[in-house]
């Protein structure tokens, strides 16, 4: 069996184009699946569409988040709750092709990848701002933690053993992306082209790209650490260069000029300590969020509970 997890937020535009898109696709090939969609606390008919479609197909599976987590949250509810002997995690608006699932699951079946990752041929439309953003935080992943993510997508297949892998991890704050490739396995990739939404708009903005780079860099990578060591090694060359033309002009009889050297000092190291602080105390920040050990979303709702407990009942007035 298949599973397909597709998180949701504010989906109720794409919601069953996506399922009847998907449910023909897998049909059509002769693929065992379960759909299941991750309603991320949406705000809109989301969840009222999921609960109508798993009433209409037995293959549609929902589950209703209590409040937004996040789609890093939906993502690892799909795979804890998931029951395919492999998983695909693909968006919501079609943006990542269906058409490529039965090649991806060939692939997975014939010549034994455990994990087949969807790359981006090209980033479809975007603005240029998006794309070196973009550009930059793959970069400082890259170097800082030797996981290109160069391309990379959500869109990948994995085998239960990754899924089980991925569901072992304990960390709080988690990076799909990221930990996907971390954990390793046999892996295969197939490029994609973007294609346009189907329906509605994206959810991501400038400051939300930014929290989304800050936490992932900072969960996946001590990079930001390492510049304070840069900044101090830094300061302390430009520090010696002054003392050093200090003391020449000292015993050269030559008295410094005013208080601009020393107002420079003062405020470059003030910078530098106020840097420091803040990217410690960032990292304190996430391993505070990390020992409280909250889980990383609540699941209000699962359309399955409800036909189980129609099937007890029936089960009930039957004996």
């Amino acid at each position: 069996m298949l599973s397909v997890i597709v998180p949701a937020f504010n989906e109720q535009e794409n919601i069953e184009n996506t399922a009847a898109v998907l449910s023909g696709i897998l049909r059509d090939n002769g693929i065992e699946y379960e759909l299941m969609f991750v309603d991320d606390g949406s705000k809109d008919n989301t969840w009222q569409l999921i609960q109508k479609l798993s009433e209409q197909n037995s293959s549609i599976r929902g589950l209703h988040f209590s409040r937004n987590f996040g789609k890093e949250g939906a993502i690892f509810a799909g795979l804890k709750r998931c029951i395919g002997d492999c998983a695909v995690v693909m968006d919501c608006d079609l943006q990542h092709p269906p058409e490529l699932i039965p090649q991806m699951l060939a692939m997975h079946d014939e010549q034994g990848f455990e994990v087949v990752e969807a790359v981006k041929s090209s980033r479809g439309k975007e603005s240029l701002a998006h794309k070196l953003f973009a550009k930059w935080f793959y970069r400082i992943m890259k170097r800082s933690s030797d996981v290109d993510l160069d391309r990379a997508s959500d869109f990948k297949l994995m085998d239960r053993k990754v899924i089980d892998a991925l569901n072992d991890l304990p960390e709080r704050i988690t990076f799909f992306r990221a930990l996907s490739s971390w954990v390793g396995f046999r892996t295969a990739k197939i490029e994609f082209e973007v294609a346009p939404r189907q329906a509605g708009t994206t959810k991501w903005n400038f400051r939300k790209l930014m929290k989304f780079a800050l936490n992932n860099i900072t969960s996946f990578t001590n990079f930001p650490m390492h510049i304070i060591t840069f900044l101090g090694v830094l300061f302390l060359i430009f520090a010696a260069v002054i003392g050093i033309q200090s003391l020449v002009k000292y015993f050269g009889g030559q008295s410094l000029e005013g208080f601009t050297t020393a107002y420079m000092l003062i405020l470059l190291s003030a910078s530098i300590i106020m840097i420091g602080l803040g990217i410690i105390g960032y990292y304190m920040s996430k391993i505070y969020e990390e020992i409280k050990y909250r889980p990383r979303y609540i699941i209000s709702a699962d359309t399955k509970d409800k036909e189980r407990k129609e099937q007890n009942s029936a089960n009930g007035k039957n004996s």
